[in-house]
């Protein structure tokens, strides 16, 4: 019985410990550049576009390697009864025969149109864009974590602000309760009073809801548990956010010379550039040195096994020559679909360009819109505050109606959230600006 209770107190102990450790234990603080270092070091997108880089080097490793010559074994035993040729003497007996023989081959390939050479080549050329590849996808891990952090951000701060349009409209309550014992209003101005912090109370879950939603967005990207806990770093209130002596052409240039996703589009087309050569080559002879050695036993003859094999030991060496003279046209249709591929990566190229150029040019009319936006929010929340701030003055001295002071409390909410919206945009749209040119992404 002792040892029963001594085995529940270890346990219990450790269980208290665990559950203190849980609840003493607070969540790591994560910056944006964290979260960019761990997502791409963790993610799987990233991770996937890693391996298919890997894929790329093989192969363009094992087209090198097709360069050398092949060299394999053989060993046969045969068994023959009757009427045959002895495989090897090939003297023509009626007997029982037990042969056996062994050999190694080998061949290389001198001349095969080029086509050796040029897949080498292209598959040089696609290891090169997988790994320009695997950057744009880092890219884009990259920037998704900029907007989910962002939107995490204005998330956080919107609960702060409906927290405290919660404090202020439980103290209207409280005031409209006090004049309403005290008859100066009428039942239904209270009730619009409680009904306002119902909402609010509401928008608190609303908002709390959201930041949660974007967290858990957020910890996907990391690749992050469910257990896991996060918080998210605040972002410099005196940020330098958008330049308006920017060129956006110097800025679509200089996307044009960062952007991996153009690399990709010239090595698309150099690739299938090289599978035409490729294509071309199969109209050429192919040439190859073949070489052999064997030997070979043969019960029928009375002499042993090592001396059979060393009488019987044959070498062999030739050239082969292939000629193409006709293949149903596969040469032909092979070099036409070559040449339309590489039309079609020129064109997708043109699509690439423009991409970015719209990516550019949106990102600077937002970022310019945005940057006014702040300082025209600014000021209005300015003045919805003040206006609020003397609403609340006279709503305390009976000079203003519940009605009027819920719609100066839902203006100065509205403002706030607009200014909210508009900062973040424009941190948004400057850090775009910044990466397109080559910046690192950093607030």
């Amino acid at each position: 019985m002792k040892l029963f209770f001594f085995i529940i107190s270890i346990i219990f102990a450790q269980v208290t410990f665990a559950q203190d450790t849980l609840v003493n234990s607070k969540p790591k603080v994560w910056s944006l550049e964290d979260c960019i270092t761990y997502a791409l070091e963790n993610n799987i997108t990233v991770k996937d576009a890693t391996l298919n880089k890997n894929i790329a080097e093989v192969s363009y490793n094992s087209a090198k390697s097709s360069r050398l010559p092949n060299l394999n074994a053989s060993v046969s035993q045969n068994f023959s009864n009757g009427n045959t040729i002895d495989p090897i003497t090939s003297d023509y007996v009626t007997d029982q025969i037990h042969s056996t023989n062994v050999g190694i081959n080998s061949s290389v390939t001198l001349f095969q149109g080029n086509q050796i050479s040029n897949q080498i080549k292209q598959n040089k050329i696609l290891f090169d864009q997988s790994v320009f590849q695997e950057t744009v996808e880092k890219n884009n891990i990259a920037l998704s974590i900029l907007e989910i952090y962002l939107q995490t951000l204005y998330s956080k701060e919107s609960i702060i602000i409906a927290e405290n349009n919660v404090v202020a409209s439980e103290k209207e309550v409280e005031r409209a309760k006090a004049r309403l014992d005290a008859g100066t209003i009428a039942l239904s101005e209270y009730t619009e009073a409680q009904s306002q912090a119902a909402t609010n109370k509401y928008n608190v879950i609303s908002a709390k809801n959201d930041y949660q939603q974007y967290i858990i967005q957020l910890k996907q990207l990391l690749e992050l548990t469910p257990l896991d806990t996060i918080e998210i770093e605040t972002i410099d209130e005196s940020i330098d956010l958008v330049n308006l002596e920017l060129n956006r052409i110097e800025v679509y240039n200089k996307a044009l010379d960062y952007m991996p996703e153009i690399q990709v589009s010239d090595l698309n087309i150099a690739a299938n550039e090289k599978e035409l050569d490729i294509a071309k080559g199969a109209y050429l002879p192919t040439l190859s040195l073949l070489g052999s050695l064997g030997s070979g036993y043969t019960s029928i003859n009375d002499t042993t096994l090592s001396d059979q094999f060393d009488v019987n030991f044959n070498q062999q060496l030739g050239l082969s020559l292939n000629i193409p003279i006709f293949n149903r046209k596969q040469t032909k249709a092979a070099v036409t679909t070559a040449s339309i591929n590489i039309e079609k990566a020129k064109i997708q190229k043109q699509s690439t360009e423009k991409e970015i150029y719209k990516k550019v040019e949106t990102a600077y009319q937002n970022a310019l819109s945005a940057q006014e936006q702040v300082i025209a929010a600014e000021a209005s929340k300015l003045a919805a505050k003040q206006s609020y701030e003397l609403a609340q003055k006279k709503y305390e001295l009976g000079a203003l109606s519940t009605t009027d002071l819920v719609i100066s409390q839902n203006t100065y909410t509205n403002a706030q959230q607009n200014y909210l919206q508009a900062k973040y945009l424009s941190v948004l749209y400057h850090q775009l600006l910044q990466f397109y040119q080559g910046n690192d992404i950093k607030i």
